[in-house]
């Protein structure tokens, strides 16, 4: 998996990119990731990436023409497709079938932008897609780059060591996953319980199956319009709708 960002800041990647998976992963070579400083890019002596609006208004704007140089550099040294992601606020939201999305692309070109945004005819001839990772905004977009890097890496085959791993993760099944636990087994008078001690593989697997259901239930429920529910499924949300919770961990 390739993943290109270019960024005004690079050096703001570096200790995401330099810890835990992601170092392991690019070591390892599942996940190469290049930094580009897009400003290299610009033609002027000040290295100029910004300038005014037209029409006015307040702020400044990220000139064309540096990202379009360092696009067509990327073309030219690799001209195998890539997605060219543009980081903005008015972008479909991120999600985990969106990261499925770009690891089937193999290769990511990540644009991070800075001010009050990109030029539009950048996004009109060179992106393919635009992200967001929720309703709010940040200063730029090297936070929402690290965020699609990581969970888009973590799907990569070989990265996690065990590939169940990510299958097992919220978002991932269609529901919230189910609660974890480790020893000991009880702590501070507060006991795992006892079907996760059993040992007995059938009843654990349905445990967490109605667990991660309830959770998503609870918290969730717009996840379930999605969801391909079992006729069991449908008996246990509509006990959990009458307040039935026999069976149920109700402290979440």
């Amino acid at each position: 998996m390739e993943i290109v960002i270019l960024t005004l800041f690079p050096e703001m990647f570096h200790g995401v990119l330099n810890e835990s998976i992601l170092k392991r992963a690019i070591d390892e070579g599942h996940l190469s990731v290049r930094l580009i400083n897009f400003r290299d890019f610009a033609d002027d002596k000040h290295k100029t990436v910004d300038d005014y609006p037209f029409g006015g208004g307040a702020g400044m704007v990220l000139k064309p023409a540096p990202i379009f140089r360092a696009i067509q550099s990327l073309r030219e040294s690799n001209p195998a497709p890539a997605r060219v992601v543009m980081m903005t606020p008015q972008g479909r939201r991120f999600t985990q079938a969106l990261a499925e999305e770009f690891v089937a692309a193999g290769r990511l070109v990540l644009l991070c932008g800075h001010y009050e945004g990109f030029d539009d005819r950048i996004r009109q001839a060179l992106v393919t897609d635009e992200v967001s990772l929720g309703d709010f905004v940040l200063t730029g977009g090297e936070i929402p780059a690290m965020a699609i890097v990581d969970a888009v890496a973590r799907l990569v085959p070989g990265v996690l060591g065990n590939d169940d791993s990510a299958a097992d993760d919220s978002f991932s099944s269609g529901l919230l996953e189910y609660p974890q636990y480790t020893r000991p087994a009880v702590f501070e008078g507060m006991a795992v319980p006892e079907v996760l001690l059993s040992g007995h593989h059938q009843r654990i697997e349905e445990w967490r199956h109605r667990h991660a259901l309830y959770r998503t239930w609870l918290r969730r429920p717009d996840l379930l319009a999605a969801y391909p529910l079992s006729q069991q499924d449908k008996i246990w949300i509509s006990k959990w709708e009458a307040g039935d919770f026999q069976g149920i961990d109700v402290r979440e």
